[in-house]
């Protein structure tokens, strides 16, 4: 409407001054009810004209969106595990901080894992301490044997030398048992030296490693203790946190409830325009938005990313083969942030709100290479962008009347 009382402006109403003052046509007798059309016409044909070349301008290089939402995700309160809860730590809508606990669950099962886990590594100790004993008993085998060889081969030393002399002395079989008696006792202490080093490496690599297995399986004993506590994990407030000892909490099928972080929603708005204008909205153009949130309020805003596909031509992998004609458009999802820091910072998250968007010439007519025709229409088209800025504004004065007068629901 007010395209039209404006196209009207510059074309309907001079015709009708050139008809009546000019060419002397009275309102009522020669222009009428049902002359206005054939007196008027060529008026008419322009304001029809230039209205939708306007209009289009307008919406097409000044694109808006009824659909600007702050979205925001919540975090649904869930265990790692399952069980029954013990403890509850907060209440229906109270507020957190990250690392607050909420509830526990019952950890008898994890704290005697926890317990044979510890006793493991205090058993491993235990048998540290034991193999030094045995090193030590080691080392006296090893001694033992090394004087039974010493007094074996001084034996076979003498009966080889006494039948080296006189073979009435000693027989060679004398002999030949004494070497027997040597090789035995070398056995044996080269037997006593491997035990010892069989031993000395269980202090030096089993035994370690075996206590580092035991330790790992107490981490993860105490890591399985410390999760059925659960923490926030961000700053935020419980919404629908009904959660009472008793309960089984499920980690697939009982949510405890809902943790809202507290910055969600608050960075900015998502705003979905239609497709043609792929072309024209580009990150870094300025905006604004009119949230029934915040009434008789416009928040100048600016394009900060424009998502790059359309959300609803994903596919995902089915037994049946897509038909792109029952697809429904999409739109063109473009994220706005307040121009001002702290200009949205009352909009209640999840809010629904009117966003324009406004097309700027300005660094093409000041480049020097922008003249003529082409300058007069980028002038044009900045121009016109206050006609959708004042569309806005009497939407942001009209939305409270509407909603609480005209909708009926009050």
């Amino acid at each position: 409407m007010l395209e039209l009382l404006l196209c009207s402006a510059v074309t309907v109403l001079p015709d009708y001054l050139f008809r009546r003052y000019v060419q002397g046509k009275r309102l009522g007798h020669e222009i009428t009810l049902f002359s206005v059309w054939y007196e008027l016409r060529w008026g008419i044909t322009l304001c029809l004209i230039l209205t939708v070349a306007l209009i289009t301008t307008i919406f097409y290089f000044h694109p808006s969106s009824t659909s600007a939402v702050s979205f925001y995700r919540t975090i649904s309160i869930l265990p790692e595990g399952y069980g029954r809860v013990t403890e509850v730590y907060v209440n229906y809508r109270d507020e957190v901080h990250a690392g607050d606990p909420l509830f526990r669950m019952d950890s008898t099962q994890q704290q005697a894992a926890v317990d044979t886990a510890k006793y493991k590594v205090a058993e491993i100790d235990a048998e540290m301490e034991v193999a030094k004993s045995h090193l030590a008993e080691a080392d006296g085998k090893i001694a033992q044997a090394k004087g039974m060889l010493q007094q074996a081969t001084d034996e076979y030393n003498t009966r080889a030398e006494l039948l080296k002399r006189s073979q009435s002395a000693v027989s060679q079989r004398d002999v030949e048992k004494a070497q027997v008696a040597v090789d035995t006792q070398q056995g044996m202490v080269d037997a006593a030296v491997a035990a010892k080093a069989a031993m000395q490496t269980e202090i030096d690599y089993q035994l370690p490693a075996e206590k580092k297995s035991a330790e790992a399986a107490l981490r993860e004993a105490e890591v399985a203790l410390s999760k059925t506590t659960v923490y926030a994990g961000v700053d935020g407030w419980v919404e629908q946190f009904t959660l009472r000892p008793g309960d089984v909490v499920n980690q697939m099928m009982r949510p405890a409830g809902i943790l809202v972080p507290s910055n969600a929603g608050r960075i900015g708005l998502e705003a979905g325009f239609d497709q043609i204008e792929a072309q024209v909205i580009k990150p870094g153009m300025v905006g604004e938005v009119a949230c029934a949130a915040l009434p008789f309020s416009v928040v100048p805003v600016v394009v900060t990313q424009v998502q790059s596909v359309i959300a609803s031509g994903q596919v995902r992998p089915t037994d049946a083969l897509l038909d792109p004609q029952s697809t429904a458009p999409g739109t063109l999802l473009a994220y706005l942030e307040p121009l001002y820091p702290g200009a949205l910072d009352k909009l209640p998250p999840g809010s629904s709100c009117i966003a324009n968007a406004y097309t700027s010439n300005y660094e093409a007519l000041h480049s020097g290479q922008v003249g003529g025709v082409h300058a007069f229409l980028l002038h044009a088209i900045d121009t016109v962008g206050l006609v959708h800025a004042a569309l806005l504004r009497i939407q942001a004065l009209l939305m409270p009347v509407k909603t609480l007068v005209l909708s009926g629901g009050h």
